[in-house]
Parts: structure tokens; sequence; C-alpha cells
């Protein structure tokens, strides 16, 4: 990588959520006082919302490494749960394993060991991320969780984090009574133009860039402007700079990588109404034969199906997805567009670039990487019955764009088998072999 060519002993922009990288911006700071509250009152829940990528997660991994020891903490990161599988995962959390309880006995131990934790004088503390997911059954259940107290207080502490639509599920009619436990609500906005300057400065200097000048001036400005102070999209263009950099061995990074990152990733400025992927119109010919996915009036049709995708595990299909033109990212959270839930997986793990006339495959620094046929690559541009070895899970690319290969009777390297049936034995001979780490 790039460490060595910029003098950085880690990587600055990955997407994972590392505490040690955490920019307190004036509302990241407020809103991780709120969460410190927590530990102090027990009278009501306190609430942090905000959009996609807005650094909620980081913030929660940093209130968690400062917590006392005399703080026992229950995460709950799945959130599409049932109520008594909510509950089975809270006490899962807490060292049990409730799986062959029934509802009654999962409430009864849970009410035993939080009451058991207060008069040993323990804290107990229950953070729910994602929790716009949460069904308005399983928010009751966490109402009458956080109505479990002694004869002088309450004993659960709760933290409920989500994107803005929890927001609006906490304000429907149904919900009156979970609503008048709020204590307090805040929502986590973008950073402004001088805090997304001070954020990459910031993360930089943790990787080791002592104070030196690694991006020009006139960046940062313009990198405002493509990513809105979203801290996940500042990691994303600002990663795929160095990498332009890089590839031209030059030690810092101007304008000119710049323009090539934002053309490699197909984005337009933040306030033209989209933060993530949209593909531009081509300014190449295509040969005729390839439908272009474009109107009669020149506009790319975002809905041109351009190939598909098969996910598998051991041998047998997990999920299908068609690619349209735009990004599709993989990774372990719910977050994601497609979520593996494997340890082998990293939050976010990889991405796919589609456009009506190619398809690419990023990873997106992740720790066990991607691999074709047997090696490890940053970028594969995708082609026809590729298997891509994404941890313990392969991703095979289907052409929709080749029916002359896909229709031909004779079998073309190794193939999946469209779902339910189980991949093809010859797909093991084309990924990686060996033990990926856990994520």
């Amino acid at each position: 990588m790039y460490l060595d060519l910029f003098k950085l002993h880690e990587l600055p922009f990955r997407l994972s959520p590392d505490p040690q990288f955490l920019y307190l911006s004036k509302q990241h700071a407020r809103a991780k006082a709120y969460m410190e509250s927590t530990i102090w009152f027990t009278d009501g829940f306190v609430v942090i919302t905000g959009d996609i990528g807005a650094g909620k997660t980081t913030l929660i991994e940093t209130f968690l490494r400062e917590l006392q020891a005399d703080v026992v903490v229950a995460q709950i990161n799945q959130t599409q749960l049932s109520a008594t599988g909510f509950l089975q995962s809270v006490l899962v959390q807490f060292g049990f394993s409730p799986f062959g309880m029934k509802k009654p006995e999962v409430l009864a131990t849970l009410n035993q060991f939080l009451v058991e934790q207060h008069g040993n004088g323990r804290k107990v503390l229950l953070i729910i991320d994602e929790a716009q997911n949460l069904s308005n059954k399983v928010l009751e259940e966490v109402r009458m969780l956080s109505g479990v107290e002694t004869t002088k207080e309450k004993v659960l502490r709760i933290i409920l984090a989500g994107q803005p639509e929890l927001n609006e599920k906490l304000n429907s009619p149904g919900l009156i009574q979970l609503t008048q436990r709020v204590r307090l609500r805040f929502h986590l906005t973008a950073l402004n133009k001088a805090e997304t300057a001070a954020y990459i400065d910031h993360r930089l200097e943790v990787a080791g860039s002592q104070g030196r000048r690694i991006f020009a001036e006139d960046m940062y400005p313009a990198i405002f402007r493509y990513t809105g102070g979203v801290p996940r999209l500042i990691n994303t263009l600002c990663d795929t700079c160095l990498m332009a950099a890089y590839g031209k061995d030059q030690d810092t990074v101007n304008m000119s990588h710049f323009e090539a990152a934002v053309e490699e990733l197909q984005w337009v400025e933040f306030a033209s109404g989209t933060n993530q992927m949209k593909i531009l119109e081509a300014d190449h010919v295509l040969p005729s034969h390839i439908d272009t996915g474009q109107t009669d009036s020149g506009q790319i049709d975002s809905g041109q199906v351009v190939g598909r995708i098969l996910l598998a595990c051991e041998g047998k299909t997990m999920e299908e997805r068609q690619l349209t033109p735009g990004r599709l990212v993989i990774g372990r959270t719910p977050d994601n567009d497609i979520q593996i839930d494997s340890k082998f997986i990293s939050r976010h793990h990889c991405q796919i670039i589609t456009q009506p006339d190619s398809c690419v495959i990023e990873d997106l620094n992740s720790t066990n990487g991607i691999s074709v046929q047997s090696k490890r690559v940053r970028r594969h541009n995708l082609n026809d019955g590729d298997v891509v070895q994404v941890g313990q899970h392969e991703i095979m690319y289907i052409d929709e764009r080749s029916p002359r290969v896909r229709n031909s009777p004779e079998p073309i390297g190794p193939r999946l088998r469209p779902a339910p049936e189980p991949i093809d034995t010859a797909v093991a001979t084309a990924v990686l072999g060996g033990t990926p780490k856990e994520s």
C-alpha cells in the first residue's frame, strides 16, 4: 500500500470505526456527553440519530472504550429480530446461553441478572445500534426492560442509536409510552467546511503525518463539496486520492489526484442530490452490440441490469442480486447493501461499482481482503464467470450483457448454479484457500 510513500504507520481513512481516529467536532462531543450522562442518570433513554456515515458507531466504540470497570455492557448491532430473539441476544451479551428458554424464562433470568448487578454495585448499560430497524414489538420490550427497578431507582441504562428513521418511528402514535421515557435526544449532523479540513488533518496526524502537509490546501473545499462533510464519504474520497497519488509515485496529493479520484468513484457534488454513486453519461462510444442503458435523450437508464452476483458459502448459494448502475457495498453490519454476518468479514468489506459498460469489485481496506484465483487484489474488473473470495464466502459474477457466453452449451470455467442449488464443486479450485482472520 501507500504507507511507506507517505511516511504513515497505518491507513488514515479506513471505514472501520476505530476510536483512536475519532474527531470530536462540537456535534460529536455533545452526542458523546449525552451518552456519558446515561452512566449517572437512570431516568430515561438517550437517543442518538444521524445519517449514514455520520460517525455514530465510531462514537459508540469510543464511549465504550472509556467506560469504567464497574459498567456491564450489552451491545446489540443486529436489530432485525423478533421480540424473543432480541431478549435472547441481550442475555447472550451478558454471558448466558438462553436459546432453549421460553420467553417467560428469558425475562425472569434477565430481571434477576439486572437486580443482582445493581446489588453488587455495578451499572448495567444496553446500547442498541441501528435501532431504526427494531419493530414496534421489540421497542415495547425495550420499554418494559427500562422499567426494571429496585425500591429506589431503575437498574438498566439504555442508549438507542440509529438513522433518522428512528426519530420518525419514535414519534409514531403507537410508541407514545416509549417516547415519554426519552430523556435526551440528539441528531448528529455532518461536518461543516472547517471541520471537514480539521477532520482530514486529524486522521492523517493519528496515522503518523507528524504535521506534514500531505493534501494540497485547495483540495479541502473540493472534498467538502463532494462529500457534504459526511465522515464516511470523506474517508472513501481521501483514500482514493491517496491511491491516485501513490499510482503516480507522488508523496503529496493535489487537485489532479482529486479529479482522478472523483472520476474513478463516479461521484457528483454532494449538493447535486446524492452523496453516493451517480453514474455520469459516458464520454466515449461503446461497441454497437453492447446496450449502454441510455435512452434516446442520451441519459443512462439506472434500472438497466448489467449483471448479477451469486453469494455462496460452503457450497450453498446464500443470495442472488441483480446489478444495475451504481454502488453496492458488502460487509458485516446491517447498513451495507448486502450483509454477510461472519467474523471473517469486515464492517465494510468491499464494494461493487457497476457502470453500463463495466463492473468492478474493490476492497475497502478489509482485514481479509478479496481474492481472485488465489491472488489477493485491491481492485478487479469483473468478467463473466469470475469467482471472488470474500472471507469464507464466494461471490460469482454473471455478465447479463453476454448472452452468447451464458447460453453456451459448454461450461466455461467454474460456475455457480442458480439458487437454491449448491455451487458446483469446481468453484473450490478457483477460490483462495487458507483460513481467513477474524475481522
